[in-house]
């Protein structure tokens, strides 16, 4: 294997996590792919060997290329997008992009909380949008972020705050009490697995739900549960190896045992609490999501 084949590997295993980065960042799977191609050729033009760090420089370089994206797209003024780009994908249907989807299942899909997600991202301004994205969702640091705004860390951090505040639509609360999604599961996690059912209860939206598909419910999963004491009560004591993980770019948790995906938690956060779990376990499902273990 030349250089170049080793490289275009490397690259291939961070795709579906770029993909992730670059669909929040734009909204449009096409814009995505365009993105990853842009950062696949400036990769395959650059020393490799001199990046200690290949994750974290594909992140950064990707950010860049949409922040120069989102900018043009805002220069331009563009008309509304029409035909199949006329609203954010379902982020679900990232990872089969290439296949059909069914009708029902997409309408389903249109009405989760990462489409709205997207659409209210669309709102923001570019830099906004890329502090917001990288921090709050795939967890890097406001220093990292910081050049590729071409800001201070400490501007940096603002934009990301004044983008939660109009995502939230709430008041200006300091960013010491605004918990990322990424901490929020991984306190859920943490919680579950040492049985602390006041703790799961503080973490969970008091209107939360959990829903099973049928090959979870195999498991011994319920198959739905309402309400925060409900869902507590699933999990409490129970995800004792259940490890964090990225869920088609979305923090969640998976259970594999022996290294093979057997159930993937999908969360839904907002407003710092849990809202909603769905827990897969059908094989067709699993083999459609990118899954990235923290």
């Amino acid at each position: 294997m030349n250089e170049q084949d080793w490289l275009a590997e490397r690259f291939e295993a961070y795709r579906p996590h770029l993909r992730a980065v670059a669909y929040r960042m734009l909204g449009a799977l096409s814009e995505a792919d365009d993105a990853i191609q842009e950062t696949w050729l400036r990769l395959s033009h650059s020393d490799a060997s001199a990046i200690a760090n290949l994750g974290g420089w594909l992140t950064t370089v990707i950010a860049r290329v949409c922040l120069d994206l989102l900018r043009s797209r805002e220069a331009r003024r563009e008309e509304p997008l029409t035909g199949e780009d006329a609203a954010p994908e379902p982020l679900a249907s990232l990872a089969n992009h290439t296949h059909a989807t069914d009708p029902e299942q997409e309408a389903l899909l249109a009405d989760s909380v990462g489409l709205a997600l997207l659409v209210i991202l669309d709102t923001l301004s570019p830099a906004e949008r890329i502090a917001f994205v990288l921090h709050d969702i795939f967890d890097v640091s406001f220093e990292e972020i910081a050049p590729i705004v071409g800001r201070s860390p400490a501007a940096a951090r603002q934009l990301a705050s004044r983008a939660r505040r109009r995502a939230r639509g709430a008041e200006a609360v300091p960013d010491a009490d605004l918990a990322s999604p990424r901490a929020v599961v991984d306190a859920f996690l943490a919680a579950s697995r040492a049985g602390e059912f006041d703790a799961l209860l503080r973490l969970l939206d008091p209107e939360a739900v959990c829903h099973a598909d049928a090959a979870a419910v195999l498991t011994g999963a319920p198959r739905e549960a309402a309400g925060a004491r409900a869902v507590a009560g699933i999990f409490s004591g129970r995800a004792r190896v259940a490890r964090l993980a990225l869920v088609n770019g979305a923090p969640g948790a998976v259970w594999a045992p022996g290294g093979q995906p057997r159930v993937v938690f999908a969360f839904t956060v907002a407003h710092g609490r849990v809202t909603s779990i769905e827990m897969l376990a059908d094989p067709a499902r699993l083999a459609q999501l990118d899954l990235i273990w923290l």
